[in-house]
């Protein structure tokens, strides 16, 4: 039996991880580590390497960018919904990107899951943009600034609504009827 080299054994999750990277720029080692339990070592490592190879950079902000990305920005919201997402990453099947105001959607169990991003200020866009949107059939997770914008959503599909803290802890709420 031949012996695996370094990208036999690592190759496809470092192509997994530069997709991770490309899709939720802005990420940190700490994010990046929760999409692969109980696999932290191994991810830091090809973090490093991909760096050493150029094909990623960390900003001074610790988020993580795919190299040649001119864009060192990074989008609150995407961040903030990339912890929900981590919250259900041992059950999703697949996930990605969205679009406004729908920032990641995610498979789990045959049903299509949306986390939707409500900044404060924007609830009547948001409530317009997915009242006017053909209903995915899919579960909406509003991730809203703070609770108090609850009262002021309401479009098709809403599962529940959470908060994300600082420190990437989410908090899930129910509106109350």
């Amino acid at each position: 039996m031949p012996v695996k080299t370094r990208a036999d054994l690592y190759g496809g999750e470092a192509t997994e991880l530069l997709r991770i990277i490309s899709m939720y720029p802005g990420l940190t080692e700490k994010q990046l580590c929760r999409f692969y339990p109980g696999r932290e070592d191994v991810t830091r490592n090809l973090l490093s390497h991909l760096a050493r190879q150029g094909r990623t950079r960390q900003a001074d902000t610790g988020g993580y960018f795919p190299y040649g990305s001119q864009k060192e920005e990074t989008d609150p919201g995407m961040v903030r919904a990339a912890w929900v997402l981590l919250d259900f990453i041992d059950r999703a099947d697949y996930h990605s990107c969205s679009e406004f105001p729908v920032k990641i959607a995610f498979f789990s169990g045959g049903e299509l899951y949306e986390i939707v991003h409500a900044a404060a200020g924007q609830e009547a866009l948001v409530t317009h943009a997915l009242r006017q949107s053909r209903d995915s059939g899919g579960r909406r997770i509003v991730l809203v600034d703070e609770p108090g914008q609850i009262p002021l959503l309401e479009f098709p599909g809403i599962t529940g609504f959470c908060t994300v803290d600082g420190s990437g802890n989410v908090s899930y709420y129910k509106k109350s009827t």
